[in-house]
């Protein structure tokens, strides 16, 4: 039943990418180019490569085909799926201005003065003709032809609308990825915690997740967030999930740079839903030798505070999901508690057990806007701090991205939570 419920979803995306496609080639590169012309030429065939790049991108990794080959249609493919949305939704918004211009371009146009026939002097006859049977049926007007200035002016609109929606779309999508490949922004959060002695006040959590190596974001991506997050100089790092899109082979030199992550009371890090889609058992096994510790479903007692992790939802699919009663069931509750946990949607599992302080990522924040919309369906906080009964919970951004190497409305961050005490 699942397979056959996936089955349809991937139909139906496939068939609305290929309306999608088919009207934007209408309205760039049919109603832009003379028939015939290299200009429409090259404008069909990307109408037809581009969507396939972008299947390929999307099916590459999970089809198991060479790394090699994620990486050649990757960047073509992806950065199309960014360039689509934004271009999409401008034209969306095109379309009615379009319709509106040619309609009063149109109505400014004067009717062309009809010729009056000549007057001639009728030559008298014989015989009078014999009159004629009216048709009792009308007949039909003729289809207007549309004349040379008509073409012109719609040849017009479609290529300034065109041109307008595209370098939106395109300017967009660039601001957007020099903002990924740049590097996460430090974001600086506070947060008190009635339970926190006073001898932890200004203790320092430099929070990551979502960094997403793979194809397109390697081993430069990861420097340059070792670096940042050293920069900062925090007392403990907290890795929380998505951490690959790939399996090991691909992608351990892109990992190894985090072997330079340096903090006072060590670096920790827990499993998202794509490392149990990139092989979990060995991400876990790899990123222990880096020098970090998974926390799977485990805890550990600090010296003023309890730390705790869970696997990912995701892992209930290979029987390796979340346990909070393993990972936080025996407990002092009288210590503060912070728990490290991808998804923002076991909140309410942490509220059950006594969490003070709840360190999620997974929703990128939306990533590409309008996303964000669609995120707040389907978790609880999108991105930043809400307080769920006695339960804080911290959502990030994310340091990288997925798919596209692209964020609108939604930019990285690696954040340095700082511990607040009530006593001090």
């Amino acid at each position: 039943m699942t397979v056959f419920v996936f089955a349809v979803a991937a139909l139906a995306v496939l068939l609305l990418l290929a309306l999608v496609h088919r009207w934007l080639w209408i309205r760039l590169v049919r109603d832009t180019t003379r028939a015939g012309g290299p200009a429409r030429r090259v404008g069909t065939v990307l109408a037809f490569a581009l969507p396939v790049l972008a299947v390929a991108a999307l099916v590459a990794g999970h089809a198991g085909a060479p790394f090699w080959l994620q990486r050649a249609v990757a960047w073509p493919g992806f950065m199309w799926l960014a360039v689509l949305l934004y271009l999409t939704l401008v034209m969306l918004v095109a379309e009615p201005v379009r319709r509106l211009w040619l309609r009063r371009s149109a109505a400014r146009v004067p009717e062309p003065v009809p010729v009056a026939a000549p007057v001639t002097t009728p030559v008298r006859a014989s015989a009078p003709p014999a009159p004629e049977t009216p048709d009792p049926t009308p007949a039909a007007a003729p289809e207007p032809t549309p004349t040379p200035a008509d073409l012109t002016r719609r040849l017009f609109v479609s290529r300034t609308l065109g041109g307008v929606a595209a370098a939106a779309a395109l300017g967009t999508v660039g601001v957007g990825t020099y903002g990924v490949l740049r590097g996460p922004r430090v974001k600086r959060v506070r947060v008190p915690l009635a339970k926190l002695p006073r001898a932890a006040h200004g203790f320092r959590i430099a929070v990551v997740s979502d960094i997403h190596l793979g194809p397109i974001l390697g081993r430069a991506h990861t420097t340059r967030i070792v670096e940042t997050v050293n920069r900062t100089q925090p007392d403990l790092i907290a890795i929380v999930g998505d951490l690959v899109d790939g399996t090991v082979h691909d992608l351990g030199p892109a990992a190894e740079p985090l072997r330079g992550l340096r903090a006072r009371h060590g670096s920790f890090f827990v499993t998202g839903n794509h490392e149990y889609f990139s092989g979990a058992r060995q991400w876990v096994d790899h990123v222990r030798e880096l020098g970090i510790e998974p926390l799977e479903n485990a805890r550990r007692a600090l010296p003023y505070f309890d730390l705790a992790g869970v696997n990912d939802v995701q892992g209930q699919s290979e029987g390796q999901g979340p346990d909070f009663d393993k990972a936080l069931g025996d407990r002092d509750r009288g210590r503060t508690a912070v728990l490290l946990a991808h998804q923002p949607i076991v909140i309410h599992d942490a509220v059950r057990h006594g969490v003070d302080l709840q360190l999620s990522g997974h929703t990128h924040g939306g990533q590409l806007w309008p996303g964000n919309y669609i995120a707040e369906l389907a978790n609880p906080t999108v991105a930043g701090l809400e307080r769920y009964g006695d339960t804080q919970l911290y959502v990030s951004r994310g340091a990288g991205a997925w798919g596209p190497p692209v964020r609108v409305g939604a930019p990285s961050d690696i954040t340095v939570v700082e511990l607040a005490s009530y006593q001090a």
